[in-house]
């Protein structure tokens, strides 16, 4: 696909036994900085393969996922290049795929999770909700008043990006989403060295557009895991919050 003049690519994964009269979901699966698309598809360099979420979307929907590959190993969305990308793949989709047109989601760690937190701002009525996994405003947000159902995760440990810029990307869909700030306290945050991670439902949400936000004891990580656990809650936690839209 041709972006602005520049040659970019995306992999795509179909469910087993696709039917092109049947509609699933598409989700976009974004990389971080340093990673490539290849490297999501297959579940290399740290990651899940799509973030892990295929054993998961089972059901009768079920999903076709997207790994779109970053200029230079990231997302840096000059001049809104990137946000083009996504939303002629988007269209591409639509056209040659039989997709869900309501059902149509984005998530992705550190790089991936603020170009996902991008998409929320500039496709708000494309995209049904976003799950940035230890992300901040890096790629931009262009509108970010509309509102979109927001899934975020972020380690009290992370000296990447420290936790207070991912809390600052939460509160734009806290605002927009029209939601009841909550305060950081032992309730929202856990105890360093718990080895644990604590779970926030907002209130008072406009009806189909809820955000949740998990803070966790652990580093700037894809695939975070609570103490003596043998798999991550990322996993579980994304299809959790996607799969409440139908």
């Amino acid at each position: 696909m041709t972006v602005a003049g520049t040659n970019r690519w995306f992999l795509l994964k179909l469910p087993e036994g696709y039917k092109n009269d049947h509609p699933y979901r598409l989700v976009f699966t974004l990389h971080a900085k340093g990673g490539n698309a290849d490297q999501v598809a297959t579940g290399s360099g740290g990651y899940l393969p799509w973030y892990g979420l295929p054993p998961l979307f089972n059901d009768n929907t079920s999903a076709i996922y997207v790994s779109p590959n970053g200029l230079d190993a990231g997302w840096a969305n000059k001049n809104g290049d990137d946000i083009t990308l996504i939303a002629d793949i988007v269209k591409s989709a639509k056209s040659g795929l039989c997709v869900d047109e309501n059902l149509v989601f984005s998530t992705g760690f550190s790089f991936g999770a603020s170009m996902s937190y991008s998409i929320a701002c500039s496709l708000p009525k494309v995209f049904r909700a976003v799950a940035p996994l230890s992300g901040r405003n890096r790629s931009g947000c262009v509108g970010g008043t509309d509102p979109v159902p927001y899934y975020g995760e972020h380690g009290i440990g992370d000296t990447v990006i420290p936790i207070e810029e991912g809390r600052l990307i939460r509160d734009t869909f806290v605002k927009a989403n029209g939601c009841t700030p909550v305060a950081t306290s032992s309730a929202t945050t856990p105890g360093k060295g718990s080895g644990s991670h604590v779970k926030t439902v907002y209130k008072g949400c406009k009806e189909g557009y809820p955000v949740v936000w998990v803070e966790f004891d652990g580093p700037h990580s894809p695939q975070p895991k609570d103490k003596g656990a043998s798999k991550t809650f990322a996993a579980d936690e994304t299809f959790s919050f996607f799969s409440q839209f139908k």
